[in-house]
Order: C-alpha cells, then sequence, then structure tokens
C-alpha cells in the first residue's frame, strides 16, 4: 500500500520559516519525481499550484513565487522529500500536498492528504 504522509505545516508569522517533510513508502522513492502542491482557501486541489518539484537526479524545479525563498530536497535514504521554506508570507498560506509520480504516469501517481500552512501576524 503506497502512503505519502506530510508534516511539519502549522501557523507561523510573515517573514518566518517552516520545513515541510513527506514521507513515503510502498513505492522506489527513488524513481519517482516528488513535487509539492498547495491550494489556497476556498480553491479545489485541481486547480491547485505547483510549488516545487524535484526529480530523480536531484534537479529542482520552482513556481516564480517561491524562487530565492523555497528550497526542495530529498533524502532517498530515508524516501523523504523536504520543503524549506523562508521569508514566508500570507500568500503563502495554503494546504500543502506531496506527490510521487514517475513521469507523465497517470498509473504511478500518489498524493499525500495533506497539510496545513498558514501565514499569519
Amino acid at each position: 500500500q503506497v502512503q505519502l504522509v506530510e508534516s511539519g505545516g502549522g501557523l507561523v508569522q510573515p517573514g518566518g520559516s517552516l520545513t515541510l517533510s513527506c514521507a513515503a513508502s510502498g513505492i522506489t522513492f527513488g524513481s519517482y519525481y516528488m513535487s509539492w502542491y498547495r491550494q489556497a482557501p476556498g480553491k479545489e486541489r485541481e486547480l491547485g499550484e505547483l510549488v516545487a518539484r524535484i526529480d530523480a537526479s536531484g534537479t529542482p524545479y520552482y513556481t516564480n513565487s517561491v524562487k530565492g525563498r523555497f528550497t526542495v530536497s530529498r533524502d532517498d535514504a530515508k524516501n523523504t522529500v523536504y520543503l524549506q521554506m523562508n521569508s514566508l508570507k500570507p500568500d503563502d498560506t495554503a494546504v500543502y500536498y506531496c506527490r510521487a509520480r514517475i513521469g507523465l504516469s497517470t498509473v504511478y501517481d500518489y498524493w499525500g492528504q495533506g497539510t496545513q500552512v498558514t501565514v499569519s501576524s
């Protein structure tokens, strides 16, 4: 059974930092692209935004709004992907989801349950 379990969300003041973790089980982790998406309040997950992605070789991608503030990394020995978030803004408030996918596969495509990040003073 495949499981992706996110952790590390919470309430933080503007300018603060959080690190999200996503622990995977039931997959050959090293074969998967690992991504972080976020769903802002009031929006459907299908309209969620790709925040960051890291491929099997460790090459990262970031959406423009988080470049220079967020860092995605993976530890294949621990089957875990991380999202280090610095200089957080209220616009970063969302539910953050972890996704594991092999290429563009519709079969090998898994999501976690999400973790809430709230940036507010």
